[in-house]
């Protein structure tokens, strides 16, 4: 964390900004060690190119974000207070009136925009952090690719709980409700996002989520989870046989596969981000399921489910060791079925080395 930060002050001394506002909570996280979702309250860390940071937050927060490890200030506001009042106290005692800033403008409202440009009339806004945190974090050092292991082990343990939850008339809702109460007794308290469970034409829908379909047999079933593990998080999906799926649904899965271990293998450093996707396309549009490939490859990972770089047609980022990202391939016909595969990898020297481990080939379920 030390280093990140110090990293950030460099880049303001630079470009000679005085102030970053850091408004993202995963991007407070990556500096601070601390996480909370501040819903419509304030949480902010002001970091300054030559001043110590600190972290200003809802008071409730306050005691929080010093057990998690943070050893600069923390400034609390009550409810009834204005917060954006005692900040630009502290920022002013801090460093005086700063003028030109940075600020995550892909996640700034308007209306905090506004209240900060009401303390400070005369700032500037001309640096978006939110580039700088993209490529900030696209490399991940050892220790976070270390995490991401961590990780990737606990959505492999979701995978054999999930697995072993498919029973007949079972819904897709209860499956998921069987999958987290696990996990929460194994001691992990959060997922990285909503657990998907779609089976047979439900999973036709990449964006859909468990409804209250009872499972049938002879169809497919598509899993796609994540855990949170110190800040960081696991992504990937599995898709399995309940019975004996027909012959269509069968060749579905058989293409996805060979795309996604396709890619797997493709995926290593020099090659660009677009020319991955094209290799997993090229075999699904081959197949004849090309209309049916309808999202990117791939999307980055780590402190956050979507990050750099995206691995898709049209962009030419060149893969370089310590990047991390999915790769996802997905075939989706409606009223037919769906079937993802995905595993969340990182570029070593040579190759790409997975996060997850649960078995792809077609696993059958009685």
């Amino acid at each position: 964390m030390k280093k990140q930060l110090s990293m950030l002050q460099d880049y303001l001394a630079k470009n000679k900004l005085d102030a970053a506002y850091v408004s993202n909570p995963t991007d407070i996280n990556y500096f601070t060690g601390f996480y909370s979702d501040p819903v419509e309250r304030i949480l902010a860390l002001l970091v300054f190119p030559d001043k110590d940071p600190f972290l200003f937050a809802p008071q409730l927060e306050v005691e929080a974000a010093k057990d998690a490890g943070w050893d600069k200030d923390v400034f609390g506001y009550l409810d009834h207070e204005n917060p954006f009042d005692l900040m630009a106290g502290h920022i002013k005692d801090a460093v005086g009136t700063p003028k030109n800033w940075a600020i995550e403008k892909d996640d700034m409202s308007v209306q905090k925009l506004e209240a900060l440009k009401q303390q400070f009339p005369e700032a500037e806004f001309p640096n978006n952090l939110s580039r700088y945190m993209e490529n900030a974090k696209l490399i991940k050092t050892d220790e976070e690719i270390n995490e991401l292991k961590a990780t990737g082990s606990e959505a492999d343990y979701a995978f054999s709980v999930a697995f072993n939850a498919i029973k007949e008339g079972r819904t897709e809702q209860e499956v998921v409700a069987e999958i987290e109460y696990a996990m929460m007794k194994k001691g992990v308290m959060h997922m990285s996002f909503d657990t998907i469970v779609q089976a047979g034409a439900n999973a036709a829908n990449p964006h859909g989520g468990p409804e209250k379909t009872p499972l049938e047999k002879n169809e497919l079933v598509l899993f796609d989870l994540g855990t949170v593990h110190n800040g960081y998080i696991s992504d990937a999906s599995r898709t399995v046989a309940f019975g004996q799926p027909d012959e269509k649904s069968l060749d579905i899965y058989k293409v996805d596969l060979e795309a996604q271990y396709a890619a797997m293998d493709a995926a290593k450093p020099g090659i660009t981000a677009a020319q991955l996707d094209k290799v997993a396309r090229d075999i699904i549009d081959k197949a004849g399921y090309g209309k049916y490939f309808i999202h990117r490859l791939g999307h980055g990972m780590g402190t956050s489910e979507h990050e750099f770089p995206s691995i898709m047609e049209g962009n030419d980022m060149v893969l370089k060791p310590g990047m991390c990202f999915s790769i996802e391939p997905g075939i989706y016909i409606p009223n037919v079925a769906g079937v993802r595969i995905e595993d969340c990898v990182y570029i070593t020297e040579d190759g790409c080395e997975p996060f997850t481990h649960t078995s792809k080939e077609l696993k059958y379920i009685d």
